[in-house]
């Protein structure tokens, strides 16, 4: 392991490998006390999250349902409760997927709220966007969409009295893979630490359809790049991010990919600027 790998992988409390299952049910125990004492601490009874149909939102989503199950088992508090948020801009090309995200997560409730008509209200009122090239209003545009998710997600816990869950780990935090104030603000992240293959094999271990378990990746904000993988916009694949973070040997290319990315994003993962 190089110094900058074991600086990063220390920097974003990188959990180790799992050694055996009884290590993988041990974390996943873990990050259920820890919502359950989060949630618990806050003097709150409802947790929120965006549920994508990708394998991070499933299995934040699925813990997050069994915290509030075993709290209420706990206390014999029935207000204890889980939201899981749909949140499509117009129709998702992989509603089907993020139904059966739904159908496994089994939360104690689900709410729809299409964010077409925010994002395209605000687009069209922000003139600087018509001064853009075609993909790069997108892509702008694809950071509004993940900040009007955000909002929606708060807002419903807001009115709820409630936390928003955050699906951030470490394979996208060294990477700066989320939207400023956007997908990166939260209460809580549950996954946080965790390399891709980790939040797959917790995922596995609590019983997910396996076609969300190996899904491949996709933020899905570009309009223009429609399920875009996370790998084709990282230039190297999760296999080599989890490999750098565990300090195992990776190509000199990958290296210098990862490297360069997280010091690029160092501003994503760091409290405003101040004086």
């Amino acid at each position: 392991m190089s110094n900058r790998q074991a600086e990063i992988a220390a920097a974003l409390d990188v959990v180790p490998p799992f050694a055996d299952d009884a290590a993988l049910s041990a974390e996943i125990e873990r990050r259920k006390t820890f919502i359950k004492n989060t949630l618990k601490q806050s003097g709150l009874k409802v947790l929120v999250l965006g549920i994508s149909g990708g394998v991070d939102s499933t299995t934040a989503g699925r813990l997050a349902q069994l915290s509030v199950e075993e709290l209420r088992a706990e206390t014999g508090d029935a207000d204890y409760r889980f939201i899981a948020v749909r949140l499509p801009h117009n129709t998702q090309h992989d509603e089907h997927d993020a139904q059966a995200s739904l159908d496994f997560i089994g939360a104690d409730e689900v709410s729809t709220v299409n964010i077409a008509d925010s994002v395209n209200g605000l687009a069209q009122q922000v003139s600087y966007l018509q001064q853009l090239s075609e993909a790069r209003r997108d892509f702008v545009v694809g950071n509004v969409k993940a900040r009007i998710r955000m909002v929606a997600q708060f807002t419903i816990a807001n009115a709820s009295n409630g936390l928003v869950i955050g699906t951030d780990h470490a394979a996208e935090a060294v990477m700066g893979f989320f939207t400023k104030f956007g997908d990166g603000a939260c209460d809580l992240a549950p996954l946080s630490g965790l390399v891709k293959h980790q939040v797959r094999a917790i995922a596995a271990q609590l019983g997910a359809p396996e076609h969300l378990v190996k899904k491949t990746p996709t933020a899905d904000l570009e309009e223009l790049s429609p399920g875009k993988p996370d790998e084709d916009a990282h230039g190297v694949t999760y296999a080599e991010i989890d490999a750098f973070l565990h300090g195992e040997k990776v190509s000199d290319e990958a290296y210098v990919t990862i490297v360069r990315t997280y010091d690029a994003s160092r501003h994503k993962r760091e409290l405003p600027l101040a004086p």
